[in-house]
């Protein structure tokens, strides 16, 4: 009679669900550099000489998303722990 034993997974192997608060947290400070590359103007020059190209708002967008969703700035996780203390749950 052989008689095996498996360990539970790692913590990291498991797979967790998402967080719906912290995917809004991370989309809303997406949404603020976004909005504050626009309001400051940077970004790279149209290329009708400086004026706005109608593909620049795409460009912000996305440098943005990939600043909020490198964790980087913390900007996020801040948010989604007020959002948490906001919903009486501990964060």
């Amino acid at each position: 009679m052989t008689i095996s034993i498996t360990a539970p997974p790692a913590p990291a192997d498991r797979v967790s669900a998402p967080d719906p608060l912290r995917e809004q947290a991370v989309q809303l400070e997406a949404f603020l550099f976004a909005e504050m590359m626009r309001a400051s103007g940077t970004g790279p020059p149209g290329a009708s000489g400086g004026s706005e190209s109608q593909f620049d708002s795409f460009l912000r967008r996305a440098q943005a998303e990939a600043v909020a969703g490198s964790g980087q700035t913390g900007l996020a996780e801040a948010i989604h722990r007020a959002m948490l203390r906001g919903a009486g749950r501990p964060g």
